[in-house]
Parts: C-alpha cells; sequence; structure tokens
C-alpha cells in the first residue's frame, strides 16, 4: 500500500502529531468524503505500508518525527509545495524565505531524491504576470535545485466555486510562453520539469507529464519492483499510481485562495478544532454505534504474501 498523506489537507504542517500516534498505533479510522458514514479501519504496519507521500506547504513541523519514521522502518518522500505568492493568496503560511529554509533543511536530512518541489498553481492576475513568474521561478531555481531532482506545475483550474477576484483566467498563449520559459529554465539547472493534469501536451517545452504518486521513484528509494496499478479515482491526466489517502476536506488552515479541499477558511478553523492528537481519526469522532470496516490492504512488494 502507498500511503498517501494528504491530498485533502496539510498532515505534515498540521496533524504530524496524530500521525505518529496512528503510525505507532499501527491503524487509523478514515471517512469516506463522499459518504460521512462510512468509516474505515486501515492498517498502517511498516510491513504493509510500502511507501508514505507526503503533501505540505510546510514540513517544519515534521521535521522532528523523521529519525522515528525511520527507527521504525518507514519510507517515503515529499512533495513540498513553494510558490512565490503572498498572504493575500496563501495567507496561513509562514515567511517564504524560510519556507524556502525549510525545504533545504528537509532535503538534506533525508536527500534530494526524496523531496519534490511543486511550483503550483500558477496563477495570473493584475500584478502577478509572466514576467513575475519568470523572475520568481528563476530565483528559486537558484535556490532549491541542489536540493531537488524535479520540479512539478500545474496551470489554475478555475472550478465552478473557486470564486476570488485575484485569479483569472490563462490563455493558450501565455501557458506556452510559461512553459517554454519553465522547461528551459529547469533543464538549465538539472531538474527534471513535470506537468501535472494538464490537458495539453507540455512535452514540446521540455515538461513530461507528472505521477505525483510515483511509482518509479518509489521502486528507487525500495529498491525493488512494485506491482502497483494505477489510480482510477484521480482526474482525467494524473499519472498518479494507487494510494490510500488517509486525510480529511475542510481541515486545513492555509487558506490558500485557489484552494479545492476546502469549503472555506472558517470550516477549516472549525473542524481544526475538532482535532485530537490521541484520536484514531483526523477529525471528529467515530461514534460507538458505528460500523466500521476493515479495508483490505496489501505490500505491492514483488514476492511478497497479501497482508489484510
Amino acid at each position: 500500500m502507498i500511503l498517501s498523506a494528504s491530498r485533502r489537507t496539510d498532515i505534515p504542517c498540521y496533524y504530524s502529531d496524530w500521525l505518529m500516534n496512528r503510525l505507532k498505533a499501527g491503524y487509523v479510522l478514515t471517512r469516506n468524503p463522499m459518504n460521512h458514514a462510512q468509516l474505515s479501519k486501515i492498517l498502517l504496519t511498516p510491513d504493509v505500508v510500502d511507501c508514505i507521500v507526503f503533501w505540505t506547504k510546510d514540513a517544519k513541523n515534521i521535521l522532528p518525527h523523521l529519525k522515528t519514521l525511520d527507527h521504525i522502518g518507514y519510507s517515503y518522500y515529499f512533495q513540498f509545495t513553494l510558490t512565490p505568492y503572498d498572504r493575500v493568496i496563501e495567507p496561513g503560511l509562514r515567511d517564504k524565505t524560510d519556507l524556502e529554509d525549510t525545504f533545504i533543511e528537509l532535503s538534506k536530512r533525508i536527500g534530494k531524491e526524496h523531496v519534490v518541489w511543486r511550483y503550483d498553481p500558477i496563477i495570473l492576475n493584475e500584478t502577478i504576470d509572466i514576467s513575475y513568474h519568470q523572475t520568481q521561478f528563476l530565483r528559486l531555481c537558484d535556490r532549491l535545485s541542489p536540493y531537488c531532482d524535479t520540479v512539478t506545475i500545474s496551470f489554475v483550474d478555475l472550478y465552478s466555486k473557486l470564486k476570488t477576484p485575484h485569479i483569472r483566467e490563462i490563455t493558450a498563449e501565455e501557458t506556452a510562453e510559461l512553459s517554454a520559459f519553465i522547461g528551459k529554465t529547469a533543464w538549465e539547472h538539472g531538474l527534471n520539469a513535470a506537468s501535472c493534469c494538464e490537458k495539453g501536451d507540455l512535452f514540446p517545452f521540455g515538461i513530461r507529464h507528472a505521477a505525483c504518486i510515483d511509482k518509479e521513484r518509489i521502486e528507487k528509494l525500495l529498491g525493488c519492483t512494485l506491482d502497483l496499478p494505477a489510480d482510477k479515482n484521480q482526474r482525467p491526466g494524473c499519472g498518479c499510481a494507487e494510494s490510500i489517502d488517509i486525510g480529511a476536506y475542510n481541515t486545513c488552515p492555509n487558506g490558500c485562495v485557489y484552494c479545492y479541499a476546502n469549503t472555506s477558511p472558517a470550516a477549516a478553523l472549525r473542524r481544526l478544532s475538532a482535532h485530537d492528537p490521541g484520536s484514531p481519526i483526523l477529525v471528529g469522532e467515530a461514534a460507538a454505534a458505528e460500523k466500521v470496516t476493515d479495508r483490505k490492504v496489501k505490500t505491492h512488494k514483488l514476492g511478497q504474501t497479501a497482508l489484510y
């Protein structure tokens, strides 16, 4: 099993103590985000969890736990989002220079192959234009390229519930201009550039399709082959391998205006207040009368027996 922690919320930043408690306990409870009444119990022992993929905008709070993760025997890597936006766009984040320092510290501790830099989503507005992105992407490449091997990009999707004056639609011409600059600049810094769920083909600009839950990367980290299928539950164009996500929507207080995982900042803060680091479930409680189903999980390492 590949454990995703998490596409739905920033577990390393806000819930790392809870995560470590669950890993030590050997299991977690999750709710189906589409059916609140469905509760699952997921085994989290190292013989079942082949790799943990962390998604974060700030890994500072999980840094003290890395030695414990290594000691218990978990393999892992980070999808670390680091963009050049200010607190108008990302109001809940620390100073960006400090976040860059944290990115570098994380990479120095665990190795650059364990840290993927995400420069996404790319947004444009009256003050954030193509020139701004060119300047900032170059600056970040100068600083971060010694500490990662891949940069993943995406252009913001204006989905129906995204209502903000701070984001406008990006034209095909702007996408091409920025993609050409990003592909060239990444290559000059020794970085692989990849795009996440982009409808258009950016390969002519030196940008391949990304797999954020990356079977190839995980196999290299583990030193073995995996029988790991593609994830059928993701958006069209997603290259991810199958994983199980233990996060919950409406629980991340970063407050990013482009976020798809929160209904509102107030909802996220309200649910955060209901968090108990000692609980088997991320937020709220599992009532005694609720039915909990054991989810079947197994290692994907070839030659090993399925565990349930």
